[in-house]
C-alpha cells in the first residue's frame, strides 16, 4: 500500500515538472523588453540564490569539497555549464521569436538524437526497431527543412546541446540539486558581471520603473529550481520506463501553444514531418515497453528455476554431491543470463530504448 502511495506521489510530481516545463513558453514573453542573454543571465544569477536556500535548508555541503579536489569532475561540470547555457539561452530566444513550435521538436527529436550519441560516441549497438525510428527521424528533418526552406537549425542546436548535457551528466553522476548549485556557481560571476556591463551601458531592464519586472526576472531562479525539484522527486518513486515516457509531456504542451496560443504557422509540410517523428517516437516506446516485458518474464522465469533448484538440492538426499553442484552452475548461468538482459534494458550493451534519465528539462 505504501508502494502504491509512493508511485502515485512520484506520478503527480513527475506531472508537475514535466507540466511546468511543458507551460514556460508562456513565462518567457512577460520578461520583454530583457533580451535573451539578459533573461538568461538573470536566470544564472537567481537561480544560484534559489539553490543556495534549498542546500542550507538540506544541510548538504559535503560535495563541493569533493568536486573541487577531482579536476576531471571540476572540468566536466563547467562542460555541462557552458553546454546547458547554450540550450537555455537559445530556448528562450525560440520562444520570444515566435519559434515555439521549432523549439518543441528539438525536444521531441531529442531521444533519437541521444540514441545516435550513443551509437556514434559510446559504440552501442541498436535494436532493428531503434535503426528504424533513428531512420525516420533523419527523414522527418529533411521533410522539415524542405518545409522551412532551411535546416530546422534551432530544433537541432537544441536536441544536439541538450543530448551532450545528458551525456556530460551520466559521466558526472551527481545529484540535480547539487549539480545544479555548481553549474549556477561557475556560471554566476560572468552572469553578474554582464548585467553589471549592461547597467554601467544603460541598457538594463532590472531597474526600470515597473518593479513588477524586476520581481519577474528574480523569479526566473523559482522557474529553474522549482521543476527541478519535483523531477528529482519523481525520479526516486516512480520506474524509470515511467519517466521516460513522461519526459514527452512538455514538448508536447510546447507544441499545443506554439500552434493554439502564439498562432504558429503550420502548413501541411511541417505536418508531415512532425507527424514522422511521432512516428519515431511511437516506434521508440513499443520497442523500448515490449524489451522490458521480456526482459522481466526472462528474469522471472530464471528466478523460479533457481528456486526450484535450490529445493532440490536441500530435499535430496540421496543424490551425490556431484549432481547438487551440477545444479547450482546451472542455476548461476540462468541467472547470469538474466543479469545479462537486465544490462541490456539499463544500458549495457545497448542504450536505453527511451530517453528515460534527462538530467533537467527542456529550458
Amino acid at each position: 500500500m505504501k508502494a502504491q502511495t509512493e508511485q502515485r506521489t512520484g506520478l503527480l510530481y513527475g506531472f508537475g515538472a514535466y507540466g511546468m516545463w511543458g507551460l514556460v513558453p508562456l513565462f518567457w514573453p512577460l520578461l520583454k523588453p530583457s533580451g535573451a542573454i539578459e533573461i538568461l543571465a538573470h536566470r544564472m544569477v537567481w537561480s544560484l540564490a534559489v539553490v543556495g536556500v534549498a542546500l542550507l535548508a538540506m544541510r548538504r555541503w559535503g560535495w563541493i569539497r569533493e568536486l573541487l579536489r577531482q579536476p576531471r569532475k571540476l572540468a566536466l561540470t563547467t562542460l555541462a555549464a557552458s553546454v546547458i547555457s547554450v540550450n537555455w539561452g537559445l530556448y528562450i530566444w525560440a520562444v520570444n521569436n515566435g519559434a515555439v513550435v521549432e523549439a518543441s521538436l528539438g525536444y521531441f527529436i531529442n531521444p533519437l538524437v541521444t540514441i545516435a550519441i550513443g551509437v556514434l560516441v559510446l559504440g552501442e549497438r541498436l535494436r532493428r526497431a531503434q535503426w528504424a525510428a533513428v531512420g525516420i527521424g533523419v527523414a522527418a528533418v529533411l521533410v522539415l527543412a524542405i518545409g522551412y526552406g532551411r535546416p530546422p537549425w534551432i530544433s537541432l542546436v537544441l536536441a544536439f546541446s541538450f543530448a551532450a548535457y545528458g551525456l556530460i551528466k551520466k559521466k558526472l553522476n551527481m545529484g540535480g540539486v547539487e549539480s545544479l548549485a555548481a553549474e549556477t556557481a561557475l556560471l554566476f560571476l560572468p552572469a553578474l558581471g554582464y548585467l553589471l556591463w549592461l547597467g554601467t551601458q544603460g541598457r538594463s531592464t532590472f531597474a526600470l520603473d515597473d518593479p513588477g519586472h524586476s520581481w519577474l526576472l528574480a523569479a526566473t531562479g523559482l522557474v529553474t529550481a522549482i521543476p527541478l525539484i519535483c523531477f528529482g522527486a519523481a525520479a526516486i518513486r516512480v520506474p524509470l520506463s515511467t519517466l521516460g515516457l513522461l519526459q514527452y509531456l512538455a514538448p508536447v504542451f510546447q507544441f499545443g501553444l506554439g500552434v493554439v496560443y502564439f498562432h504558429e504557422a503550420m502548413p501541411p509540410e511541417r505536418w508531415a514531418g512532425f507527424s514522422l517523428v511521432w512516428v519515431a517516437l511511437a516506434l521508440l516506446t513499443w520497442d523500448a515497453l515490449r524489451t522490458a516485458r521480456r526482459s522481466r518474464a526472462r528474469l522471472a522465469e530464471a528466478g523460479a528455476s533457481a528456486a526450484t533448484a535450490a529445493t532440490a538440492a536441500t530435499t535430496a538426499t540421496t543424490a551425490p554431491a556431484t549432481t547438487a553442484s551440477e545444479a547450482a552452475v546451472a542455476v548461476a548461468a540462468q541467472v547470469a543470463g538474466g543479469a545479462e538482459v537486465a544490462g541490456a534494458v539499463h544500458g549495457a550493451p545497448e542504450p536505453p530504448p527511451t530517453v528515460a534519465t534527462p538530467a533537467r528539462g527542456p529550458a
